[in-house]
């Protein structure tokens, strides 16, 4: 599948962006791309979630830019090979917020 494939129709970025945003992702100011921090309990937690993001990132081939301390996970998604922000972003934030819901 090509990179173009993936592209957002007009139409599917407003409301895929609204969805996204109305589960507490928001768009960077720098990039084209989706923003979100999750807290949880303890370090276990938050690395049991970042386990589980690795594993299904690894199987789409699309890997999140993250940062963690201790109970706290920050996550940027954009698609590199495209410039912006993509189909695959939207499927692998979904995932995520199912991911912390489970947590």
């Amino acid at each position: 599948m090509s990179s173009q494939s993936h592209w957002l129709t007009a139409e599917e970025r407003t409301q895929v962006l609204l969805d996204l945003k109305a589960s507490g992702w928001s768009e960077s100011g720098e990039r084209d791309a989706i923003y979100k921090e999750f807290n949880f309990k303890n370090f276990n937690q938050a690395f049991g979630f970042m386990t589980r993001v690795a594993l299904q990132a690894e199987n789409m081939n699309h890997h999140p830019e993250w940062f963690n301390v201790y109970s706290k996970v920050q996550i940027t998604l954009i698609s590199h090979d495209c410039g912006g922000l993509t189909k695959r972003d939207v499927k692998l934030a979904q995932f995520i917020d199912k991911a912390a819901a489970s947590v």
